[in-house]
């Protein structure tokens, strides 16, 4: 009997097999339904499933039993067992997904990139845009040979998924190649016009700041309207990222278009060199955009085109004409070449690019930076001057040697304070230095339209900090004299970047006929671990606070400046040179987030100019807590005769002017800080995504102007009434006396 069910059991596990393979067939369509007969098989198919399901049940209980026998002979126990030497047999049942058309996900063969590859690549990398990769954390035991994906021994297989990454719905995608094919020759849309509403929603696309992405819909508007926007200069970069570029034809009609667009503002020809357009048609026309410019606005943006220089098509191979792809190179390098002034700026700013071998510069773009210089060394020796002035170049850079050489042994010799200026000042008083006596002149890098003619020995200073960064005081041709400071130790750039910042916005205030005395210093870095900077004769506010009392900054101007005849006793210009100078530098501050603001880092000038120092913090970072978004003190404040005084309104409407004008000029200002998105600034480095809407906030381009104006004056108020600065400042007070 036992025989039998076992025989009956095969039989039905056959027969069920058999029919899952009919199923499959009937399933697919191979089989025609019959609705009555298929009611009547599947009926059976689930009885037959259950018979062979209990068979099984019934013939592993009797093999139990059969194996708990105990005490009969070792035969008889086989033989008994012989009739369920087979096993039972189980079917699991896999649903696979199956689709009605074939799949497929490419049309050719694809190099397989490592899984670690995709956090790497570029937003913006051939006109895709894509999320960055998840932090992903493994289970213990994965991948425990080698973190390395690749490595051998790794548990995990690398599988490549093209629509990793990849945000657009396919089914918009595919509408919108449909609504672009059907106004992709332009022969109707040349005549369309917008009718009102249409018309309010382009101008709406047209005041988006540079940081704005555009939606698929306005993408699609601007280009069927692409024609009637030519006129509008705002239009243009709406247009260029409103544009498929990895579709030739449409890419194709697009550069036609570019050659009937009015002339674009330089704010824009800025945008469209950022890493978001790579296409060598769009890049020369912003190119050609800049020719316009004269040397003295060129220099304003020259650190920004500098860094623009990485998203080039250039070949690092040192061949002639290797530069011909690169319309920015070819126009950087031939304005540098024609003018000192701007080649001075242009050789040291390629230097520093060179000179940074952190991993995130990367090998290709330091091959890049060598490759423009070689070429801009050479270009120059075709101009008339051009052998002399590669000499000077080169005298400079042996200058900067010598003082990093000498800066770095103060910095390392454990010395007293005393000792080092002393060693210092014996080293640039010997001869054989070529120090005392600088023949022929030689124009300063910091600033190459002064001529210096040696250094003053008895003039040099060792400053007490952990950097012992030196005062230089050099000649100069015109008899005057240019002190500097220069340490080794510290990265100058972001300082450089600042002021480089401040001192465009001083142009735009001025265009303005806002004249805020500002006076920003110069600095520039000679290498990723040293730079100089101007020093300009000045006391901090500590140091004010220290020698006068009462009311301090007010009797520090009485001091140098007394006016008996004046209400508070100081002569008027100085007083408003104060005054504009602290409105001008409490806004730039407010808006490039500017931290770790203490009476240490204001300084105030013998004639009234007050200027901020030391920026090695900023878009709003701070180290310490509760810091307000603008240093305005008691101290600046009482300077001004108080807060009932005219004298303090007259400075909230300097505050408010100049707020107004720098956010008219907001795009320039959010483009110079996109460019410097892979500059490796600390503080932009931390976070490169948000840096540039870091900036953005402060200027609050949501709000109407009298809205904005409102903020500010809530910043203002509340940088005034706030207690934590006071205890920061005397905090920081008695940590210097401490370390004193």
């Amino acid at each position: 009997m036992a025989g039998d069910v076992g025989v009956q059991a095969a039989r039905d596990a056959e027969e069920l097999e058999r029919m899952e393979t009919l199923f499959k067939k009937h399933e697919i369509g191979d089989i025609p339904r019959v609705d009555w007969l298929d009611q009547l098989v599947f009926r059976d198919f689930e009885n037959r499933g259950l018979r062979a399901a209990e068979s099984s049940l019934k013939m592993l209980e009797r093999r139990r039993r059969l194996d708990n026998l105990m005490g009969e002979a070792t035969d008889d126990i086989s033989g008994q067992a012989s009739n369920y030497s087979s096993p039972p047999a189980f079917v699991l049942n896999v649903e696979l997904p199956r689709f009605d058309f074939p799949v497929v996900f490419a049309d050719h063969e694809y190099d397989v990139p490592p899984v670690s590859a995709l956090a790497s690549l570029h937003i913006h990398q051939a006109g895709q845009d894509r999320h960055q990769a998840p932090e992903v954390q493994f289970g213990p035991g994965i991948n425990a040979v080698d973190d390395s994906l690749s490595a051998i021994g790794a548990r995990i297989a690398k599988v490549y998924d093209p629509e990793v990454g990849q945000r657009d719905n396919p089914a918009e995608t595919k509408h919108r190649r449909l609504f672009r094919s059907s106004h992709r020759h332009g022969i109707l849309d040349k005549d369309l016009k917008p009718n009102a509403k249409v018309r309010d929603e382009l101008n709406t696309i047209m005041n988006y700041s540079p940081t704005h992405t555009l939606s698929p819909e306005e993408m699609d508007l601007v280009w069927k309207f692409r024609y009637h926007l030519t006129r509008d200069k705002r239009a243009l970069t709406k247009f260029a990222k409103s544009v498929n570029w990895t579709d030739q034809s449409e890419s194709k009609q697009a550069i036609q278009v570019l050659g009937r667009w009015t002339e674009i503002d330089v704010d824009d020809a800025l945008e469209l060199l950022g890493s978001s357009f790579s296409n060598p048609a769009v890049r020369s026309y912003a190119v050609d955009r800049l020719r316009k410019a004269d040397d003295h606005e060129l220099l304003l943006y020259l650190l920004q085109l500098v860094q623009a220089l990485k998203y080039e098509h250039i070949s690092t191979e040192v061949i002639e004409g290797s530069l011909e792809d690169s319309s920015l190179a070819r126009f950087l390098i031939q304005r540098a070449a024609a003018n000192f002034l701007l080649g001075n700026y242009f050789y040291w700013y390629l230097m520093v690019e060179c000179d940074d071998n952190s991993p995130e510069q990367g090998t290709q773009s330091r091959d890049i930076y060598g490759k423009v210089a070689y070429d801009f060394m050479r270009s120059l020796t075709k101009q008339p001057n051009g052998n002399d002035e590669r000499k000077t170049l080169l005298r400079q850079a042996e200058l900067v040697a010598v003082l990093s050489k000498i800066a770095i042994d103060v910095r390392t010799s454990g010395e007293s304070m005393s000792k080092r200026a002393d060693k210092v000042k014996s080293f640039f008083a010997d001869p054989s230095n070529e120090l005392i006596v600088i023949d022929p002149p030689l124009p300063l890098p910091l600033d190459p339209s002064i001529e210096i003619t040696g250094i003053i020995p008895d003039q040099v200073t060792v400053f007490k900090s952990s950097l012992s960064p030196i005062k230089c005081t050099f000649r100069t041709v015109d008899g005057q004299t240019y002190p500097i400071i220069f340490k080794v130790g510290d990265d100058l750039r972001q300082d450089q970047l600042v002021i480089q910042i401040i001192t465009l916005m001083d142009q735009l205030l001025q265009k303005e006929n806002l004249d805020l005395k500002l006076l920003p210093y110069k600095i520039l870095a000679t290498s990723t671990a040293a730079g100089a900077s101007q020093f300009v004769q000045s006391q901090s506010l500590s140091t004010i606070v220290g020698k006068f009392k009462g009311n301090p900054a007010l009797a520090y101007l009485k001091y140098h400046n007394p006016d008996n005849t004046q209400p508070l006793g100081v002569r008027q210009e100085a007083l408003d040179t104060y005054i504009r100078s602290c409105a001008g530098y409490c806004v730039i501050t407010y808006i490039l987030g500017v931290g770790d603001r203490h009476l240490d880092n204001l300084l105030l000038a013998p004639d009234g100019h007050f200027f901020h120092a030391d920026f090695g913090y900023i878009l709003g970072r701070d180290p310490k807590p509760f810091a307000p978004l603008m240093k305005l003190s008691k101290e600046m404040v009482d300077c001004m005769g108080g807060v009932q005084s005219e004298h303090y309104k007259q400075f909230r409407q300097y505050c408010f002017l100049a707020y107004a004008a720098l956010r008219k000029s907001s795009n320039l200002i959010l483009n110079l800080f996109s460019l410097m998105i892979d500059a490796n600034i600390p503080d932009i480095r931390l976070e490169p995504d948000k840096a540039v809407l870091k900036v953005r906030e402060r200027f609050h381009l949501e709000l109407n102007e009298e809205e904005a104006m409102v903020s500010l004056g809530r910043v203002i108020d509340d940088a005034l009434a706030s207690y934590a600065p006071v205890v920061i400042d005397k905090l920081h007070e008695w940590a210097q006396a401490l370390r004193n």
